[in-house]
């Protein structure tokens, strides 16, 4: 077991950044920046609602889940060739390099574009070059995640499973995002047996805005690996047991959750209380371009808050690589460069 040195509170910040950490809740649509999607409207000739960046950014006051949908969707026109889809990924492994990521699982969402007649090839195929771009010149390992929308059938899921399927060498697993409440997971119970079947692995938006009961039905009806946000679970005793002595992750986006008013302030944010209780816990970013922040930022906000020390960091960060999709061998690579880091910052070696 590793020892985790002491760190000064004031430098936690520089810890924080420094440590490496995988980021597994990161919707690639979601880092879609204004400037960028102001270019790509220029390029595609595409209209968009907004007068300039700064407009466009005013209007990320949202005040529930399917308010940040709403802008979400719209700002997702602007991509319509391999080469968006490659530049927008592209820009996200920039930012999480900076950010000492060094392995991210990102989720794309291929019906925000399908449905407005954009090829599956198109889609994935940029994000695949992404991903082998960000390996060769960031050593970013990184691996992409389909998730179908929830608020759409489960038909159209199948469908867009068969469309999919042709590239399947290009993502490993599957997940369900989209507005939550009255979309219960169960509702997907048939395409994601059919996903296992295929060998994908299996992750679900559960427990954000909806009810335990959606947290506990992805794990037993969906049979997920990992459940992302979670952040309900809290309230349920008997969940709390059987997410910890299973170890079964949770990927938790602090500024999200406020931004989206799961929390009213990050101050009331339950992920200490998660870590005290010995659930593997991760944090993340959701969708940074517009909830203003990439992993980092989540670190040293939730850290500052939540007055979290390095026990904690080395906790988060650790977990990360544990409730990652990357090979045991791999894993222990990573863990041996977190304590590395934690040794080198505090003078230790």
């Amino acid at each position: 077991m590793f020892k985790v040195p002491e760190v000064a509170q004031n430098r936690l910040p520089d810890l924080l950044k420094l440590m490496p950490k995988a980021e597994l809740h990161i919707h690639i649509e979601g880092s879609l920046e204004p400037e960028l999607i102001f270019r790509l409207a220029k390029r595609n000739n595409v209209a968009i609602a907004f007068k300039s960046i700064e407009e466009l950014r005013s209007a990320y006051a949202f005040t529930n889940l399917q308010t940040f949908l709403d802008i979400y969707y719209a700002g997702a026109s602007v991509l319509i060739h391999e080469q968006d889809f490659y530049e927008m990924a592209w820009e996200y492994f920039l930012k999480a390099s900076s950010d000492n990521v060094v392995h991210a699982e990102i989720f794309f969402d291929p019906q925000t574009h399908t449905s407005r007649g954009i090829p599956m090839k198109t889609i994935i195929e940029g994000l695949a070059r992404a991903c082998r771009d960000a390996a060769e010149k960031l050593q970013i390992s990184s691996a992409l995640i389909l998730c179908f929308l929830r608020h759409l059938s489960e038909q159209e899921a199948f469908e867009t499973l068969e469309q999919a399927l042709p590239f399947k060498d290009h993502f490993i697993g599957v997940g369900l995002d989209s507005s939550e409440l009255g979309h219960p997971p169960e509702k997907f119970a048939a395409v994601f047996a059919k996903c296992r079947d295929l060998g994908l692995h299996l992750v679900a938006h559960a427990g954000e805005e909806g009810p335990i009961e959606y947290i506990w039905s992805a794990l037993k009806t969906l049979g997920v690996e990992r459940i992302d946000h979670g952040v309900q679970s809290s309230k349920d005793p008997d969940l709390i047991k059987y997410l910890s002595s299973k170890r079964i992750p949770l990927t938790v986006c602090p500024l999200s959750n406020v931004k989206l008013k799961v929390f009213a302030h990050l101050s009331e944010h339950n992920i200490g209380q998660m870590l005290e209780k010995g659930l593997c816990v991760t944090i993340n970013s959701d969708d940074p371009a517009y909830f203003g922040g990439y992993i980092n930022q989540n670190f040293i906000e939730t850290f500052e808050a939540l007055k979290l020390d390095a026990h904690h960091a080395y906790s988060l960060a650790h977990n990360s690589f544990e409730a990652s999709f990357a090979s045991a061998v791999q894993k222990e690579e990573w863990y041996r460069e977190l304590g590395q880091c934690f040794k080198r910052f505090t003078g230790k070696e």
